[in-house]
């Protein structure tokens, strides 16, 4: 591994929140704080300490490194490099970020190197990554960068994507950020509900949980996230079918709550079969109560047409409005191809907040 011209730390994950060893992940949460608001003007998009904690810890699923950089006596630069051991055995996901403060002075590169090195060190070869871009360039203006997908694109100018470019990675896809006031859609939920119960008929009913899915339920749930991984719209990215099966399930809920993670569930089921057709997950965390995330929305292929998706949406948002009204906002993310789901969440209320950028490089080995 080549000597970096900064010194590179990596991050030891406290014990807990609460343990006397917590200084360097707590500094490198307050970049990532102060990053965030750097970027977008609010903390919306930042994740509380509960969920960093379990989302930076390594289990049966991937591996996660965290990696920093000081200067002047504070954390300034932070990297990350993300392994996943069931699937997608040839990629690693890499981010890299610094304060624009100390931006220019070639500590994000050096930080990529060293995380691409870690990736070849682990026999990975497609090297993925992202760059956020809030929506304040003019969407009409020149110089725009398009994904390999066609659909939307990044401002050509903006420093991330220049970084990007230059370290050698294409963008695949472009995903739109989208925020959703639900106080001053929820008048609009009556006559939407109304269109989509009149479409699906008779044969689906709606069910919903918190957290836990009902046994009953779980072998189908399942085989619903399963389908995320190949149904979803990705572009040219390289990704591999996962295979979930109940204890993968019971782990990823057990990871939300340890994090700290309420998560609102809704299911239709297609009464002849029996089986679950499609599914939404909203969740939440107490230490931000004036937000929700719009998580995973799925329809399985032989139940679409039935306007399922916009049911199980409505139906996770009643939930939202009745059980924690101080929910002010709700964020998502769909890729800008993905025309039904987003048309879907328009018709909602949802509004474009920004972009986000989908980065690829294959390495010759």
């Amino acid at each position: 591994m080549t000597t970096a011209p900064y010194r590179i730390e990596q991050l030891a994950l406290p014990a807990s929140l609460d343990s006397p060893d917590d200084g360097d992940f707590r500094a490198v949460g307050d970049l990532c704080d102060a990053i965030t608001l750097e970027t977008w003007g609010n903390l919306d998009r930042s994740a509380p300490p509960a969920v960093r904690l379990q989302d930076w810890r390594d289990n049966a699923y991937r591996t996660v490194r965290v990696f920093f950089v000081r200067q002047e006596g504070r954390v300034v630069g932070s990297s990350w490099i993300r392994c996943e051991v069931r699937e997608n055995l040839r990629s690693a996901l890499l981010h890299v970020q610094v304060l624009n403060a100390f931006t220019g002075r070639g500590i994000g590169r050096t930080l990529l190197q060293h995380a691409q090195e870690l990736a070849a060190a682990e026999g990975r070869t497609i090297l993925q990554s992202f760059t956020e871009h809030p929506a304040n360039f003019d969407v009409d203006g020149p110089g725009r960068l398009r994904p390999a997908t066609g659909a939307g694109f990044l401002p050509a100018d903006a420093r991330g994507v220049r970084f990007a470019l230059a370290a050698g990675y294409r963008l695949e896809q472009v995903e739109r950020f989208s925020v959703l006031d639900v106080p001053a859609h929820a008048g609009t939920w009556d006559g939407l509900e109304r269109e989509a119960v009149a479409k699906a008929g008779e044969d689906y009913e709606l069910l919903g949980w918190t957290g836990t899915c009902p046994d009953g339920y779980v072998d189908e749930f399942a085989v619903l996230m399963s389908r995320m991984s190949t149904d979803a719209p990705t572009g040219e990215l390289s990704y591999d079918e996962e295979t979930w099966d109940v204890a993968r399930v019971r782990h990823v809920e057990d990871k939300w709550k340890k994090a700290g993670i309420v998560s609102l569930v809704a299911a239709a089921r297609h009464r002849p079969s029996g089986k679950l057709a499609a599914y939404s997950v909203l969740q939440l965390t107490p230490s931000k109560p004036w937000l929700a995330d719009q998580d995973d929305t799925l329809v399985a292929r032989p139940h679409r047409g039935h306007r399922l998706g916009m049911l199980v949406k409505l139906l996770n948002l009643r939930r939202l409005r009745s059980e924690y009204p101080d929910v002010e906002r709700v964020i998502t993310f769909n890729a800008v191809e993905n025309d039904h789901m987003l048309a879907i969440n328009i018709a909602l209320g949802f509004r474009p907040a920004g972009w986000d950028g989908e980065w690829q490089r294959t390495v010759a080995t």
